[in-house]
């Protein structure tokens, strides 16, 4: 089955910060996502969709995670995006802040919280996006 067009696969690496001064490609997400053609995540798009946006979170030293782009309601924008990686949990989702007003395009940057995992005690992390391309 081919997947529409609207769907993009978009990968985003750890910006510069204090403890990475230079950045990492080690260090990032990948996920599937709908935008629009401003480059911005189509919440109408996603219902119809949701079951094709995943996303890998891979950390140097740690194993990927593998989960889901998931809209839950409330948070400044009326609703927010999380990465979702057990829906029976709500502990370890990590919110991307105001991804709904982003847009993703090579040379943006976003911030995730992480989740309250025993190393990362929720922080915020900026990331570039490297690529958006078409979901295959």
């Amino acid at each position: 089955m081919s997947l529409p067009h609207e769907l993009k696969r978009i990968r985003l690496n750890l910006a510069r910060s204090k403890e990475f001064p230079s950045g990492s490609t080690r260090n990032g997400y990948e996920f599937v996502a709908p935008l629009d053609a401003q480059g911005h995540i189509d919440a109408h798009l996603w219902q119809k969709y949701r079951e094709h946006c995943g996303v890998r979170r891979f950390w140097e030293g740690k194993e990927d995670e593998i989960g889901r782009l998931v809209h839950k309601p409330g948070g400044s924008e009326q609703a927010r995006w999380v990465f979702d990686y057990d829906a029976a949990r709500a502990d370890d989702d990590e919110a991307g802040y105001r991804f709904g007003a982003h847009k993703f395009a090579p040379g943006e940057y976003v911030s995730i919280g992480d989740d309250d995992d025993d190393d990362d005690d929720g922080e915020m992390h900026t990331f570039q996006v490297v690529s958006v391309q078409l979901a295959a």
